[in-house]
């Protein structure tokens, strides 16, 4: 190890997705030199610069803010959404998490609903299909300060806050065996259940919203918990809870 620089050995699953479905997909072994300072997609890039001094493919990966906040970087890092940090995004997870000489492997988010686009790229228009089926408040509530001067319990605003940190990165699906989208829709529907002007559509918003994640082909909760665990912004597995109680509530109120 030269200038406090750490060698890492990287096992990166390369797939070309798209550009030929029929590519079953492999992990391949880089090594790759980076500072404990930068981050795990600094180090990427890094990679990345290797591979094309060499003529090679660069690793294909999402990344946009780099700051948390867009949900882009969606890897799976040694069998972990977002990697080993809990309460961190992969793009917020810097090389010191690691020490010199470990063995990294990072794959793409592993869900039928999410496509391989190439190596660690996925398809994740799922997410935006479910929240255009109901996912908002098409009401008119006026301007900002008409709706600022409706009142609110600090409770409820706080919990609406909580649950509107959700980034949509897909780490909750990522991290669930069964693949499923329960957190992610749950903190959708409880974000807007916990607003007065979430109101008027609550009925048909949760019913749309489970039918069109059931439609994307998103698997079943069985509770085990992973998608909670696994959440960059650490999403409550109440929102899956809440999420029950609506649609439990809604299908009743159908019934009427």
């Amino acid at each position: 190890m030269s200038d406090g620089n750490m060698k890492i050995t990287l096992h990166v699953w390369r797939q070309k997705g798209r550009k030929d479905p029929k590519d079953p997909g492999a992990l391949k072994t880089y090594k790759v030199e980076a500072n404990p300072h930068m981050s795990f997609l600094e180090m990427l890039d890094v990679l990345n610069e290797q591979l094309l001094a060499n003529n090679e493919d660069p690793v294909a990966f999402d990344h946009d803010c780099r700051e948390g906040i867009c949900g882009m970087c969606s890897m799976v890092i040694n069998g972990r959404p977002h990697g080993p940090q809990k309460g961190t995004t992969t793009c917020q997870l810097h090389m010191r998490s690691f020490r010199d000489g470990d063995e990294i492997t990072i794959e793409p988010w592993r869900a039928k609903a999410f496509p391989i686009i190439k190596d660690l790229m996925v398809e994740r228009t799922a997410f935006d299909r479910v929240i255009a089926s109901g996912g908002y408040i098409s009401i008119g509530t006026g301007g900002t300060p008409d709706a600022n001067a409706t009142p609110i319990g600090k409770k409820e605003s706080d919990a609406a806050m909580d649950y509107a940190s959700c980034i949509g990165c897909g780490g909750c699906v990522a991290a669930c065996p069964n693949a499923s989208a329960m957190l992610f829709v749950g903190a959708k529907v409880a974000h807007l259940v916990k607003l007065p002007q979430g109101q008027v559509e609550r009925t048909t918003r949760v019913l749309n919203m489970v039918e069109a994640m059931d439609t994307e082909g998103f698997g079943a909760c069985t509770n085990h918990g992973e998608c909670a665990a696994a959440c960059p912004k650490e999403i409550p597995i109440e929102a899956v809870m809440v999420l029950n109680r609506e649609y439990a509530r809604a299908q009743l109120r159908n019934d009427d």
